[in-house]
């Protein structure tokens, strides 16, 4: 019998393998990124205390109505962007970017994009 391959599992697998080597302080936190099939999260997390400093998605209620009739890359580049603007309020300035596992490209990509823009370092 053929075994479909639980591609989450090897997600997850990367991701802890990944997670091994970066983590994030109060200076520089980690930029999170989880994406499931319909929405997309973002959150800048200090390891050290482990707090998370900042947050966007796309269930915000404030970001509900940017990304209406987007695509969903169109609409994680909107959150990446948001989520840039609130590190800076907080007063973050770099980061470093945690995929989560994923790949850099598509929605992932996209989200390091806004972030950039909004002005961040990574």
């Amino acid at each position: 019998m053929i075994t479909r391959i639980d591609k989450n599992a090897v997600r997850q697998r990367r991701h802890r393998r990944v997670r091994k080597l970066i983590s994030g302080t109060a200076e520089r936190p980690r930029l999170s990124v989880y994406k499931s099939t319909k929405n997309i999260y973002v959150q800048f997390i200090d390891d050290v205390n482990g707090v998370t400093l900042a947050s966007a998605s796309t269930l915000e209620q404030t970001v509900k109505g940017e990304v209406a009739g987007k695509t969903k890359t169109e609409a994680a580049k909107i959150v990446g962007k948001i989520a840039g603007e609130r590190a800076k309020e907080k007063g973050i300035a770099e980061v470093v970017f945690d995929r989560g596992g994923y790949n850099y490209t598509g929605r992932v990509q996209a989200i390091a994009d806004g972030a950039r823009e909004a002005g961040l370092e990574f």
